[in-house]
């Protein structure tokens, strides 16, 4: 259990009970880390609408290798609710979350493609403390990527390590998305209603 409890659906006003039902329509059910931002509900609104207009505007690099940076970080950082909607993520665009199991061997491994391994690199570098990242590896992906993929791999990267350091700090932790049923999320336990859509 999170050490911030999340808002059950008794608790919740009218906007949060629709944000609810979207997230449940979406996803499945409704995610834990969303429960529990929306204790603050200004940082719950703005952090809604961010998400929503990071995803719309990411839309310069291949998926697989933004999703590829973004499971690193959350690998790296040990957010184990990142890594595993991560991998529920991956799963739903038809990626192969099998060689996920290789990432830490990304460097030699022919399951990741150059501009995959990039990626990874650059996610190792900016996720570092403090960052790593040089003018040379810059020059590299900005070849590969191009001056705005490089700046929505970099923003992507940034997002990921805010939302893995929130959601370990408040020991928000796996929910099971990808064991077995991809979406079966638990939810705060007086909202029946906003589990897994076939319960």
């Amino acid at each position: 259990m999170p050490r911030i409890p999340g808002v059950p659906t008794k608790e919740a006003g009218p906007l949060l009970r629709v944000v609810y039902w979207f997230a449940k329509r979406r996803l499945g059910a409704v995610p834990e880390p969303l429960t529990v931002i929306a204790r603050h509900r200004k940082l719950f609104m703005a952090s809604a609408r961010h998400e929503l207009a990071a995803e719309r505007a990411s839309k310069v690099l291949p998926r697989n290798v933004r999703e590829l940076a973004v499971y690193r970080v959350a690998q790296q950082l040990g957010c184990s609710w990142c890594v595993d909607f991560g991998m529920m993520l991956q799963k739903h665009e038809g990626l192969d979350i099998e060689r996920l199991k290789e990432i830490d061997a990304y460097e030699t491994s022919p399951a990741y493609s150059r501009p995959e391994r990039l990626a990874i690199a650059y996610a190792d570098a900016v996720s570092a403390t403090p960052p790593r990242a040089t003018d040379e590896q810059l020059a590299e992906l900005v070849r590969e990527f191009g001056q705005a993929g490089v700046v929505e791999l970099t923003y992507q990267i940034g997002l990921e390590n805010m939302r893995a350091r929130t959601y370990s700090a408040l020991d928000v932790r796996d929910q099971g998305f990808t064991s077995g049923d991809a979406c079966r999320i638990p939810v705060p336990a007086d909202a029946p209603a906003l589990r897994s859509a076939d319960e």
